[in-house]
């Protein structure tokens, strides 16, 4: 009997609710006219679906009460995952509500404040034992190429088996977040595992296939392995995916790597974004000195400047 596959949530929106299919189709047009991401409309479109669906209306029919009452429900909830979903509801609206012209009702939404928390990094025993968790050979590698190269979840998706150079020891990541392009390092240790994970799976077109409709992997199902081995690995750690590539970042500064280097190899847009890792870095301190007495081959830090 054939599995019946239930719809997704902007489907059902897209299904029920009076004019949401063409706001759905707008969006999408704007995207692409503006060059925004297709994960940021994604993320956006589902937060505005959920809301159209628990009113009945799209959110321009809904008064600005009974959106308060509903982000305050949010809010108030003890469970972090409906704190994250305030937060999304929130910049979800406020793209909707400007989408729109409805600048008035985006400037009015709930300011959200930052947290500056610290990203939570793993240290290199809870990665070893990350790394060797998974059963299966492709789990293993998945987990362990983000952290080599410091990949988004987007981008490891995304990923085809032409991107890899094994010659030139390169990994191109194309079209990423802010629709750039960008080369990070072929990890040595990570293009053996590959060839072997690509030897037994035979993969075609993407590095990862998946059950998506393209071919290609899933961002929950990356989420679910590292969810996974974590468990399994008993790390106590508040991580996630994304910590993968945090991870990356702070060690290749605790390791001597230049922060605008660091910023190129992420790919982010400012360097105050890469600053972040400056206050997790357990970088060695240089002794305070005068770079004259070093010209003439003088000592720093006990080290010979000849």
């Amino acid at each position: 009997m054939k599995k019946r596959i239930e719809p997704t949530m902007v489907e059902k929106a897209i299904q029920t609710i009076e004019g949401f299919e063409k706001v759905y189709k707008t969006m999408q047009q704007q995207t692409v006219l503006r060059g925004q991401s297709q994960s940021t409309l994604s993320n956006y479109i589902r937060r505005i679906a959920g809301i159209s669906l628990h009113f009945s209306r799209l959110p321009e029919e809904i008064s600005t009460d009974e959106i308060n009452e509903y982000l305050i429900s949010l809010a108030l909830s003890p469970k972090s995952p409906s704190r994250s979903n305030f937060k999304h509801a929130v910049y979800g609206l406020r793209y909707y509500f400007r989408h729109i012209g409805l600048n008035d009702r985006a400037i009015a939404l709930p300011s959200l404040k930052n947290e500056n928390k610290l990203p939570v990094i793993l240290n290199r025993d809870e990665l070893l034992r990350l790394f060797k968790a998974p059963a299966l050979l492709k789990h293993r590698i998945v987990l362990t190429l983000i952290y080599s190269a410091g990949l988004r979840g987007m981008e490891v998706i995304n990923l085809k088996i032409a991107d890899i150079d094994f010659e030139r020891k390169t990994i191109h990541i194309r079209q990423s977040k802010y629709k750039k392009d960008r080369m990070v390092p072929l990890s040595e240790y990570i293009a053996v595992g590959l060839k072997k994970y690509i030897g037994v799976e035979h993969p075609h077109e993407y590095l990862f296939n998946g059950k998506e409709p393209d071919g290609r992997y899933s961002i929950k199902g990356l989420s679910w392995i590292m969810r996974q081995a974590i468990e399994k690995s008993a790390i106590k750690k508040k991580v996630n995916l994304h910590s993968l590539r945090h991870s990356y970042a702070t060690h290749l500064l605790e390791q001597g790597v230049n922060i605008v280097k660091i910023k190129e190899l992420l790919g982010h847009a400012e360097i105050t974004t890469t600053m972040i890792y400056l206050h997790i870095a357990q970088c060695p301190d240089t002794p305070v000195h005068s770079p004259l007495d070093t010209l003439y081959g003088g000592k720093w830090n006990g080290q010979s400047t000849k």
